[in-house]
């Protein structure tokens, strides 16, 4: 057998205790003067930003945990809380989406008069707050689901507080009320939009399917090419976290013998070709005798 360990992501510590940081002061910026504007729409704001302050600490600490060393009783590490954190992600996502909807639907039966002038330079704040926030983790947004889902977060948010803007600017120049819960369902939306890919993706990697940017075929058809292979069984690949992907697979090579060049040349291009940073291989002789060969089709 042979195996191959991946490695620890970038690291965005600094990231996480900055963004968290600045949108947790936000959140209380926003959250008062909400209150005192009696803006839904800065309110609905507050609550999903404090939603994406406790995904950033999810994330914040699967990462940290991603990093730990293995033991014997977790042999894998803590790899998996990053799956988990971003599973826990998506849901206090959806979880803030339906109290937005439920307070916005009561704000459109009944209305209430906003301070615009007050809605407007808070949102403006807001603006800089999440757009810097989600430029700290554009680095890292494509190799981390994670870290994806942080930034995702935040850009939404940047593009969410631009239409709080635009609703502030309608009611000074229209004086209707309503502009701030329909802004408010608006806000819900993109949110739920967003955060479907993250949700679909994280349930994925929790029940160990094969990575989005993985094509198994392509694998399989890899493997089976290499000099000596007759089959190829018994293929998993899945993710260990939100960064490295693990795969095993029994190979057939009648009379071949051990080949450890050949394996170290597997681990190098399965990494530089597909990603994947753990591979494990069974080799067999072929004897259908045997019971670890495959079953045979009748």
């Amino acid at each position: 057998m042979a195996h191959d360990h991946g490695h620890a992501s970038q690291d965005f510590g600094k990231a996480f205790a900055i963004g968290t940081g600045l949108n947790l002061l936000y959140v209380v910026v926003e959250a008062v003067f909400g209150f005192l504007a009696g803006s839904m729409a800065l309110l609905a704001d507050a609550g999903h930003n404090l939603s994406d302050v406790l995904g950033l600490l999810l994330a914040w600490g699967a990462t940290w945990l991603a990093r730990r060393h293995p033991t014997r009783r977790r042999t894998y590490g803590y790899r998996r809380s990053s799956i988990l954190a971003s599973l826990a992600n998506a849901v206090i996502l959806l979880v803030a989406i339906g109290a937005i909807v439920v307070e916005a639907v009561r704000r459109l039966l009944h209305p209430e008069p906003v301070e615009s002038g007050t809605i407007l330079w808070v949102a403006v704040i807001g603006v800089f707050v999440n757009a810097g926030t989600a430029w700290l983790f554009m680095s890292g947004r494509k190799g981390d689901l994670n870290i994806r889902g942080a930034f995702l977060h935040m850009a939404a948010d940047a593009g969410v507080t631009v239409g709080v803007i635009v609703a502030a600017l309608m009611i000074m120049w229209t004086g209707w009320q309503w502009l701030d819960p329909a802004i408010s369902l608006a806000i819900a939306v993109v949110i739920l939009v967003g955060t479907w890919g993250l949700l679909r993706d994280s349930v994925n990697l929790s029940l160990d399917a094969v990575p989005e940017d993985i094509d198994p075929h392509e694998v399989e058809a890899y493997l089976a090419g290499q000099r000596g292979v007759s089959e190829v069984h018994d293929l998993h690949i899945w993710g260990m976290s939100t960064t490295e992907t693990a795969l095993t697979v029994h190979l057939v090579r009648p009379g071949a013998g051990t080949d450890d060049d050949l394996l170290a040349r597997m681990r190098r291009e399965l990494h530089d070709r597909f990603g994947i940073e753990h591979a494990t291989f069974q080799v067999e002789a072929g004897d259908h005798a045997c019971p670890l060969a495959p079953a045979q089709v009748v």
